[in-house]
């Protein structure tokens, strides 16, 4: 069962479409495995559907519709559709789409202590990454210049928040400073979405940290 949850804000920026990619991939990954926040997501795109169907329309000239016709016709062809991607065990669908396919596919980098990460492409304005964490492996403990959002894809981590494992995503914000660890019984991998770098309270991570892009 899924503990935590996606918050109301975070739902309705995502169905406005206000959200930087790397933050609409992770809750777009929640979504895929969480039920109820899907449902509620829902709900607001309902919500934004009506308010369309009830706004004022907006006058269009006589030359319109030709123009479209024009863009249209100058679009070059478009590709042939790729292949269905294979099913994942750990990535959801709209994670396995940013790695290629599976697991197997990510191209990891060391961090230190066992950690590994991968950087996801998104658009600059937040930063997106899979870390892979030792069973019993403590992240260093920090804090937060902005929100970092995590989910849980593999195994599950602690802190003073409580347990999260899979599907379960934690929100972190400027106020909360934290020291994840690993569960002892298995891996533990997670998508982590950051738009301000970390504040961190150990010199090794501080030094680490411009060649790590944390």
């Amino acid at each position: 069962m899924i503990a935590h949850h996606l918050t109301p804000q975070l739902m309705m920026a995502y169905s406005a479409g206000t959200l930087p990619e790397a933050f609409n991939l992770i809750v777009a990954s929640h979504l895929s495995l969480c039920d109820s926040c899907r449902a509620e997501a829902e709900s607001y795109d309902a919500v934004g559907g009506s308010l369309l169907e009830t706004s004022a329309t907006a006058g269009l000239d006589a030359s319109c519709l030709s123009r479209v016709f024009d863009m249209i016709v100058a679009e070059p062809e478009a590709p042939k559709p790729a292949r269905p991607l294979p099913a994942d065990a750990v990535l959801p669908g709209p994670l396995a789409a940013y790695v290629g396919g599976r697991l197997t596919d990510v191209k990891w980098s060391p961090v230190g202590m066992g950690v590994k990460q991968s950087i996801l492409r998104t658009s600059p304005e937040a930063t997106a990454r899979l870390l892979y964490i030792p069973a019993g492996t403590a992240v260093p403990d920090h804090g937060h210049r902005g929100m970092e959002l995590t989910l849980v894809l593999k195994g599950a981590f602690e802190d003073d928040d409580g347990r999260f494992a899979r599907g379960d995503i934690e929100i972190a914000t400027e106020e909360t400073d934290h020291m994840p660890v690993a569960d002892i019984s298995e891996d533990c991998i997670c998508l982590a979405v950051t738009d301000a770098p970390l504040r961190f309270k150990g010199l090794l991570p501080r030094l680490a940290q411009p060649f790590l892009k944390i």
